[in-house]
């Protein structure tokens, strides 16, 4: 029960993963090489983000929706196990309680 679980939050992370992860890697494949041995020419004055071409601005929003997924599930997944392990623990001392009254 537990591998399955386990195995079902790892599948569902790394789909989380890939689907973040598409739009970020097509954007860099599409991104054009630079000259070769030629430094990039020096920028005299500050641009604004959303003025610089689509090449040169991070899309840093897929991976960070990724990485918060990521930590989201695996607290999830933590307090899960805490649950059962907290559920097992209280089975057993009733199971106790009961063999010492029984005494």
């Amino acid at each position: 029960m537990l591998k399955r679980s386990l195995t079902c939050v790892v599948s569902f992370v790394l789909v989380i993963a890939v689907l973040a992860g598409r739009n970020t890697l097509v954007t860099a494949a599409a991104q054009p090489p630079a000259a070769q041995g030629q430094p990039p020419a020096a920028q005299g004055e500050f641009v604004p983000v959303n003025e610089l071409p689509p090449a040169d601005q991070l899309r840093a929003a897929p991976l960070l929706i990724t990485a918060y997924a990521f930590v989201w599930v695996a607290v999830l997944f933590y307090v899960w196990t805490i649950w059962r392990r907290l559920n097992k623990v209280e089975k057993d001392m009733q199971s106790l309680a009961r063999r010492s009254q029984a005494r």
